[in-house]
């Protein structure tokens, strides 16, 4: 299974994200660059989620359609192409980290999957609807992980 590199210029994998882009702060999404995706693809998918969420793991960004030629998304956007879900928060797009005061840095997954036909799922899919339309599917996928702490 190939991988793609999955990175970002705010923070590195396993760090702290900035609280400009946590729900109490300004709530824009973190820019996301990344490359080998294979040629083959269809789509790519966007999935960030918190594992560690006291109800379960809880859906912040879900992105499908997105274009398998781009290489990132700057700060606050919707990657070329792609069609932004709703999030856990009952939000369209980017729901940022509001982990319950007092909790341990919290831990939020970035998931990238470059998908060989376009994905199906509901409008405000969970993070585990996202896996089950993916898992079986992707061609290669990358995952960037990010700590938030309040």
């Amino acid at each position: 299974m190939a991988g793609i590199e999955l990175s970002s210029s705010e923070f590195n994998d396993h760090t702290f994200v900035a609280r400009r882009y946590a729900y109490e702060g300004d709530n824009v999404s973190p820019p996301l660059t990344w490359s080998g995706v294979p040629d083959e693809a269809a789509e790519l998918v966007l999935l960030c989620e918190d594992p560690d969420a006291p109800s379960g793991t809880f859906a912040h960004w879900i992105v499908v359609g997105i274009d398998p030629r781009g290489d990132g998304v700057a700060a606050g956007q919707c990657p070329t192409g792609g069609t932004e879900l709703v999030n856990g928060y009952g939000e369209r797009g980017w729901g940022g980290p509001q982990p319950p005061p007092g909790d341990e840095a919290h831990r939020y997954f970035f998931r990238l999957y470059a998908l060989r036909e376009p994905c199906v799922l509901p409008d405000a899919p969970t993070a585990d609807q996202v896996h089950q339309a993916v898992d079986e599917q992707h061609l290669a996928s990358g995952t960037l992980v990010g700590l938030y702490q309040r």
